[in-house]
């Protein structure tokens, strides 16, 4: 059996999908401005096990009524719940949010740090997250191992399906997809799942992926 190379691939497909989706822009609508990136950060926790679309509408509402980071910090964890209760696990998120925030002023004047070490010492931050906020505000090669990036890296063949941890996809993915490409490659992918390769039934015989894909239908 020909040995694929999975770097040719990994560039390949970043390659299509940069065609596909000229723009890669993040799902979730936190405004872009570096200034604000505690907003992504809440965003980024509210998004577990929820959908972006829903956080979204959710994040209109918080913002309207905490627009500083500062007044979000100052907000009773109650006040926080009632209105993120549509994003589900509203007790612990609005708890992190609250906590996370504080230690932002507290810590780190304000300002969402820039490194992976002092990110993961946030109230509720994991590393998807974080590397989320890393690609997004400061341009640093990060995967966003998310379910989109896990399963459908896992289709195209760069590694078992049955892989299913974050951690690991991470890894293996850090390693093939140029490191200037990789922030801009996870949101390609989360639109690539929704609008091709979705969980349940991917559109295999109209994917442009569908020549390099180990796991075409």
């Amino acid at each position: 059996m020909k040995k694929v190379d999975k770097k040719a691939k990994a560039r390949l497909v970043t390659e299509r999908l940069k065609e596909i989706y000229p723009s890669a822009e993040c799902a979730l609508e936190w405004g872009g401005d570096v200034s604000q990136g505690w907003r992504l950060l809440v965003m980024g926790r509210l998004s577990a096990q929820c959908t972006d679309a829903r956080v979204n509408i959710v994040c209109r509402e918080l913002f309207a009524k905490f627009p500083t980071l500062e007044s979000l910090a100052s907000a009773s964890v109650e006040d926080i719940e009632e209105i993120v209760r549509p994003c589900g696990l509203y007790h612990m998120k609005a708890k992190d949010i609250s906590e996370s925030c504080k230690m932002l002023i507290e810590r780190f004047g304000g300002v969402v740090p820039d490194s992976m070490d002092e990110l993961l010492e946030l109230s509720g931050v994991g590393r998807k997250i974080a590397n989320l906020l890393l690609g997004d505000l400061y341009g640093k090669p990060a995967i966003v191992a998310d379910t989109h990036c896990i399963r459908i890296c896992g289709r195209l063949g760069f590694y078992p399906e049955t892989v299913k941890d974050p951690v690991k996809t991470e890894r293996i993915m850090s390693q093939l997809v140029e490191p200037s490409e990789q922030s801009d490659f996870c949101h390609r992918i989360v639109q690539f799942g929704r609008d091709t390769c979705q969980a349940r039934s991917p559109r295999c015989a109209e994917c442009p992926l569908a020549d390099v894909c180990a796991g075409k239908k």
